[in-house]
């Protein structure tokens, strides 16, 4: 009996110093309130503040995308034969007009002689039928048409004229020219064998380029034609260009993407057709109420900026809108000459004591 008294008594004093305890205990504004439950620290902490004001704000949308060239051409020979010569390489920069490659044209220089020599027969034929038709040579160009087609038919001069086109035709794209200004990528085949595949070669413009990219349906009415754009290849570190959006796409896919393009200049050639780069798009949007982004938390999935008042930080809620890399526009919670706490704010509490660091 004696020991189930003791038992008691020691049960009903460590109640006490619970009880005790808890009631020492200084619980923040934000217990009361039934908001995030953080007891208040014993050491004043130490934090950085600053005061709001109204300012122009850049919203920016931030994006990957791809590089490619306006200008690109696969160029390919359009009749069989073997490389005879090869006038560039790869990386080669080549102009409009300039002579890329060419075939073996023995045999279609022979078929080309060929096929004129059989046209100027068939010339003279066609003027043997006139004749024989009452005509005089004088008189060719007043033969009735139906006349006409039936001696051309006779001496067999259309057909001639067919062959010979097919025949220059052949002997004119035996030779590869360079469509527009640009540089040569893709080149594997070797002279004295046939092209590898039917893609000879590609010539891309690699001045006058564009990225394709993609931004979320809900970021529409911040990118319009023309805005300006600035684009960075991940493989070039600081290395930045830009350039204006050209093109949007009016359609937003399954993932809620819309494709747009942005056209872009590289003069000294430091980009490549399929490079990966990160594109920053900055519009003004005017005067603005804003924030620095580590100014805001999130408490139980709210955003949460302390307010600094007389020493003390106080939590309040806020509503946001536009962003860009260090900012976040405030719509709801703050004003403008607010003194908000950017730094040292993490584990603060409703009301808890600071003091600003120098």
């Amino acid at each position: 009996m004696n020991n189930i008294l003791k038992i008691h008594n020691v049960c009903v004093i460590l109640t006490a110093c619970i009880i005790t305890s808890a009631c020492t205990s200084k619980p923040s504004k934000a217990d009361e309130d039934g908001k995030v439950q953080t007891v208040l620290p014993d050491k004043i902490a130490e934090v950085c503040a600053m005061r709001l004001e109204v300012k122009d704000f850049n919203h920016e949308v931030a994006s990957n995308g791809t590089v490619a060239a306006r200008n690109r051409a696969n160029l390919n020979f359009k009749v069989q034969g073997e490389v005879a010569e090869i006038n560039v390489k790869n990386g080669d920069r080549v102009r409009k007009g300039q002579k890329l490659a060419q075939l073996d044209r023995f045999e279609l220089q022979n078929a080309l002689e060929q096929a004129e020599t059989s046209l100027e027969s068939a010339k003279l034929n066609y003027l043997n039928e006139l004749i024989g038709m009452g005509y005089t040579i004088a008189d060719t160009a007043k033969v009735p048409y139906e006349e006409r087609r039936l001696a051309s038919i006779k001496s067999g001069l259309k057909q001639s004229q067919s062959q010979y086109e097919i025949a220059k035709y052949n002997f004119d794209n035996s030779t590869l020219y360079a469509p527009f200004d640009g540089v040569v990528a893709n080149l594997f085949s070797k002279p004295y064998n046939k092209p590898e595949d039917e893609q000879f070669c590609t010539i891309i413009d690699n001045v006058h380029l564009e990225v394709d990219f993609r931004i979320l349906e809900n970021e529409l009415g911040a990118v319009h034609a023309g805005d300006k754009v600035e684009v960075s290849p991940f493989s070039l570190g600081d290395y930045t260009c830009t350039g204006v959006i050209s093109e949007i796409n009016p359609v937003v896919d399954k993932n809620g993407m819309v494709r747009v393009k942005a056209a872009i200049n590289s003069a000294d050639g430091k980009l490549y057709e399929g490079m990966n780069v990160k594109l920053l798009l900055k519009q003004l949007v005017g005067k603005q109420l804003v924030i620095p982004k580590s100014a805001l938390l999130l408490r139980d999935n709210r955003k949460v900026v302390f307010r600094l008042e007389n020493e003390h930080a106080f939590w309040v809620y806020v509503t946001t809108t536009l962003e860009n890399a260090s900012e976040y526009v405030v719509t709801e919670g703050l004003q403008a000459g607010d003194s908000v706490i950017y730094e040292g704010n993490m584990n603060l509490a409703h009301e808890t004591p600071v003091r600003v660091k120098n």
